[in-house]
């Protein structure tokens, strides 16, 4: 019998983690029943890419597909949470075993999930991808590619270059997942982000249910 679905998706809120240099997640309320208006209505604002949220080729690619273009078999379908253990990087070692190919979904659960959603200072000692890593998995022809923080690569370092593999493989990315309480294991997910014309990417509603 299946399981109960997980929500995976970091809540869009005033005072959250952001990338440097970002704009952050900013939500004011415009109209309020209490002050005497005919109901409630907020504004947001802040990067495209603010929480758990999807990268489009365009984000790094010239002339690529923006978010409104992904296949909706990017971010629907059988998925795999692996376990990296590294505390520093998601290295080839650790995903060589499991046979992954073409079209899989891959979410890659690290001590991000535990360590770094406690705060909303952004942390930049993360555990991203190691760029053989990022080159295995273009190889591999996986499909998605999911961090539990808020980048695939590294802050001030490979960062660009991560993007770019991945990106330029046709690889769809989901950045700020949540796994704190995923196991390791093959789950359905749902994964989709707004659809905005031509943006370089959007925030996305997450869950995971264990097949």
């Amino acid at each position: 019998m299946k399981g109960d679905w997980l929500d995976i998706t970091l809540p869009l809120r005033n005072g959250m983690v952001h990338w440097p240099g970002d704009l952050p997640f900013e939500r004011t309320e415009a109209l309020q029943l209490a002050n005497g208006d005919e109901c409630n209505l907020s504004e947001i604002r802040g990067s495209a890419h603010s929480g758990t949220h999807m990268d489009a080729p365009k984000h790094y690619l010239a002339r690529a597909a923006g978010i409104d273009e992904m296949p909706l078999e990017a971010g629907i379908g059988p998925a795999r949470v692996i376990a990296i253990q590294d505390p520093d990087l998601i290295r080839v070692q650790e995903i060589a075993g499991h046979g992954l190919k073409q079209g899989d979904r891959v979410l890659f659960k690290t001590r991000n999930s535990t360590r770094c959603w406690k705060t909303s200072e952004f942390q930049e000692l993360f555990v991203h991808l190691a760029t053989e890593a990022a080159n295995y998995l273009a190889q591999c022809r996986v499909l998605t590619v999911g961090v539990d923080y808020l980048s695939v690569g590294g802050a001030g370092t490979d960062g660009a270059e991560i993007h770019r593999i991945l990106l330029g493989a046709g690889i769809w990315i989901i950045e700020g997942l949540n796994l704190e309480h995923v196991d390791p294991a093959d789950y359905e997910m749902v994964c989709l982000p707004l659809k905005i014309v031509g943006s370089d990417g959007a925030p996305a509603r997450a869950a995971l249910r264990k097949i």
